[in-house]
């Protein structure tokens, strides 16, 4: 068992874009990542559902019903199905809980090592 600080965790990570694992739940991968000036395709996840959990910074999620803004210290679950994508503009920190290989260089920005 590894006890982890989520806030020390994300800060120790020195570049953006890069998703450092800090765990793994019953098959889903927890990563942090810190995203800046950055809006992805839209995609989705038919496998399972995907969770942003906002350490620091905000960001709005767009779906096909519109925009959800989140503030540090929030979360939203995506359904699996749901076409979606992340909007971040300002430095953004955040906490990632997937299905192992869910994420790709197709969904992440292209920068997403295994």
């Amino acid at each position: 068992m590894n006890k982890v600080n989520l806030k020390e965790a994300v800060d120790q990570v020195t570049q953006l874009y890069v998703y450092e694992k800090i765990g793994v739940l019953n098959g889903h991968v927890l990563s942090v990542v810190n995203v800046e000036n950055r809006t992805l395709d839209f995609h989705v996840h038919e496998e399972s559902d995907e969770l942003f959990y906002v350490i620091e910074g905000s960001f709005q999620l767009e779906t096909e019903d519109g925009l959800t803004r989140l503030n540090t210290g929030e979360m939203i679950i995506v359904p699996k199905g749901i076409k979606h994508r992340p909007v971040v503009k300002d430095l953004t920190k955040f906490l990632m809980i997937e299905l192992e290989g869910t994420l790709n260089k197709e969904n992440s920005g292209d920068l997403y090592e295994a």
